[in-house]
């Protein structure tokens, strides 16, 4: 133990005279506990609902979508160059388009993704997502005289008021030439099952229905005009693009989910980085506070002071001594309000403190996720700004003459 440590921590043991003086050390003690704790929350709240918000983004969608159109003919070599793809482990061929979906006297535009459910289910969580009816009916062809069937998110089927067994009519924006003249095409569908992926823009805007029914809504002729990659490793999703835009050329567009929802994770990502600022102001308040007693403690302990000078003590054995007390302030505030933090939020990802709607959120409690980046950056941080409040308290104490010291202390 130096000198300078051995000081430090008898000075903060040590019976301070006055009350004032002690409180001011609990509360830049506590005042930091209390920031670090609030901001470890908080991140780990928000890192809940992100990885919440990927999961059901990555249940709905695949890793890697192709999109581009292929005629009937050319499948088998298409689906040749998609299995060269590095990383791959499943991939699905499908139909999707834009359209208008009416029931009795409402409309709204829809995306229509026709898709072959066995294949599909290889390549993102969809299966799971059925909250009403079956998926039996999209593999089989309708009978004579019934109308193909389909599958509606579930918000998506609430605005239109359709059911499970109501019959929906779909527009395509693609205007067909008839014995009238131009009309828009128009097909019948019966709704045959409701969707709830838990992510609201999916299941308000997306209808699903067989690949054989869509190929021929959008006039492919049993064509496709996109395909679904799923890896066997999330994190490759990069390698696998840039492979496959240089193996499929020009003619098709390769996206990533990163890529499909990148205003989404960019929005996330900048509210926790203002969140994160915002809540280090309580750990900056909390330092003012440190260095007050710190400024406090170098008027009460003159005497003390001018003595280590008169005894040998150079500014600079002075300046540790007040550093070291800044340090023992901020290391015991940011221990315990490390402690605090993973307590509360394990507290809250076990016990249903806060409860959620679920009709909204799809979730009952709040999700939580702590992750080792986030708590060493904290720390990081709230160190530094702890030990930059030190610096003018420390470098006052060391400028004292000793000669004053003594006659005034």
């Amino acid at each position: 133990m130096s000198a300078e440590f051995f000081i430090a921590y008898r000075y903060l043991k040590a019976k301070r005279k006055g009350l004032f003086s002690m409180v001011t050390t609990i509360i830049g003690v506590a005042g930091v506990a209390l920031g670090v704790a609030a901001l470890i929350v908080t991140l780990s709240i928000m890192n809940g609902f992100q990885s919440d918000i990927k999961k059901k983004i990555i249940d709905a969608q695949a890793h890697v979508s192709v999109y581009g159109s292929v005629r009937a003919e050319d499948l088998s070599a298409f689906s040749a160059r998609l299995e060269r793809s590095p990383r791959l482990a499943a991939y699905s061929l499908f139909v999707m388009g834009q359209g208008i979906l009416t029931f009795d006297d409402r409309s709204t535009g829809v995306v229509v993704k026709g898709l072959d459910p066995e294949k599909e289910f290889k390549t993102n969580n969809l299966k799971s997502a059925l909250v009403e009816g079956s998926w039996e009916a999209l593999k089989a062809a309708p009978k004579p005289g019934e109308p193909p069937a389909v599958l509606l998110g579930e918000e998506l089927a609430k605005g239109l008021g359709a059911w499970v067994g109501d019959d929906v009519i779909l527009v395509s924006p693609k205007s067909a030439a008839t014995a009238m003249g131009i009309m828009p095409k128009m097909r019948k569908f019966r709704v045959a099952g409701l969707m709830r992926t838990g992510y609201f823009e999916f299941d308000n805007t997306m209808a699903y229905c067989g690949l054989a029914a869509a190929s021929d809504f959008f006039g492919l002729d049993g064509g496709v005009n996109g395909a679904g990659i799923r890896l066997d490793d999330i994190n490759r999703t990069g390698e696998s693009a840039v492979f496959l835009r240089k193996e499929l050329g020009l003619g098709y567009s390769v996206k990533t989910y990163a890529d499909m929802n990148r205003t989404l994770f960019a929005a996330l990502k900048l509210e926790k980085f203002v969140m994160s600022l915002v809540l280090a102001l309580i750990i900056l308040v909390a330092t003012f506070n440190i260095a007050s007693n710190l400024l406090m403690m170098s008027v009460e302990k003159l005497r003390d002071i001018g003595v280590l000078r008169s005894m040998g003590a150079g500014p600079g054995f002075v300046r540790k001594i007040f550093f070291w007390e800044g340090n023992l302030i901020a290391l015991s505030g940011i221990t315990l309000g490390v402690l605090l933090g993973i307590g509360i939020s394990v507290f809250i990802a076990v016990y249903p403190v806060v409860e959620l709607p679920s009709d909204i959120y799809y979730i009952t409690k709040v999700p939580v996720e702590l992750k080792l980046r986030d708590l060493l950056g904290t720390v990081v941080v709230s160190y530094i700004l702890c030990m930059l409040s030190a610096i003018y308290p420390a470098l006052r104490a060391s400028k004292i003459s000793p000669v004053d010291a003594i006659r005034y202390g």
